[in-house]
């Protein structure tokens, strides 16, 4: 008990996971994967997978960490975000519940998962007793939004995002009721910097589906490194979310990562990451 148990969801961004499994390999006691044993999306809808991946997958797992948990997650009768999070309950549970139960999705990749690590096991204590002391450990996006001919646009700002939990009793995706302690780790986000074939099969296959604003794909489109400073308010649900985009000139990951790093409007304030704390704190304070 108390391992370092991370989970992923296989789906038709699968060839993503080629990116964001190496950054947390090292650090992870075990590695989960759920795969859909009919290779269908929460949308029903079946996609197809090049065999070459599992090879992939055997040779890099030179530690024999990582486990294929193969199940049905698609129930007809229930919401797309309701087989959601009933897909990470299921994949939490085969993970143990009283170790860290860490999700990371295939297009999110960690910048330093070794110092997530280590700011999650300040709270080891919170495994004791899960059920009872049930907490959540937040850390921030990066969201890249859209690549063009020569470069990639991002959202401006740094978004909040929950990773790990001592108790999977997820409400919506892998986020729960309970507390948040929130940390300063950054995560680089893929969200929606696909080609747009890609992007209009994630819309219709993933959690969010019913969810998305109608005048989001057509924004989407639009917007390029030329007119970004024109337009406002690109979130795919509650636009104002995202209320700016900003522009780096390279597709080239690593340039990327070296840029967020040196960024100071990228970096998470202490003093707001304080007050962040400190505000879960008081709010759960007469909750137990």
């Amino acid at each position: 008990m108390k391992k370092i148990h991370v989970g992923f969801l296989f789906s038709h961004d699968y060839e993503k996971l080629k990116l964001s499994i190496p950054p947390v390999y090292s650090a992870s006691d075990r590695i989960f994967i759920a795969i859909d044993e009919n290779l269908v999306t929460w949308s029903g809808n079946k996609f197809d997978v090049d065999p070459t991946f599992f090879e992939w997958l055997k040779e890099f797992d030179v530690d024999n960490k990582i486990e294929i948990y193969r199940d049905n997650f698609y129930v007809p009768s229930m919401t797309e975000i309701d087989m959601d999070s009933r897909e990470r309950h299921l994949l939490s549970l085969k993970m143990g519940i009283g170790n860290w139960l860490i999700q990371v999705d295939s297009d999110e990749y960690f910048y330093d998962f070794e110092k997530f690590i280590a700011d999650l096991r300040k709270f080891d204590h919170y495994l004791d007793n899960p059920e009872k002391n049930k907490i959540q450990i937040a850390a921030f996006w990066i969201i890249l939004y859209k690549y063009t001919e020569k470069g990639i646009l991002y959202v401006d700002k740094p978004m909040k995002a929950v990773f790990a939990t001592n108790y999977p009793n997820y409400t919506c995706a892998r986020r729960t009721k309970a507390r948040v302690i929130y940390t300063d780790n950054i995560i680089l986000h893929e969200s929606l910097s696909r080609t747009e074939e890609e992007l209009r099969f994630k819309l219709e296959n993933w959690g969010h589906k019913r969810q998305v604003n109608p005048d989001f794909l057509n924004k989407w489109i639009k917007v390029n490194e030329n007119n970004y400073k024109e337009l406002n308010n690109f979130y795919y649900i509650e636009p104002e979310r995202w209320k700016r985009l900003n522009y780096f000139p390279s597709t080239d990951l690593k340039e990327i990562k070296e840029f967020i790093i040196s960024s100071k409007v990228l970096r998470i304030p202490k003093i707001y990451l304080a007050g962040k704390n400190f505000g879960q704190w008081f709010k759960f304070l007469f909750k137990r």
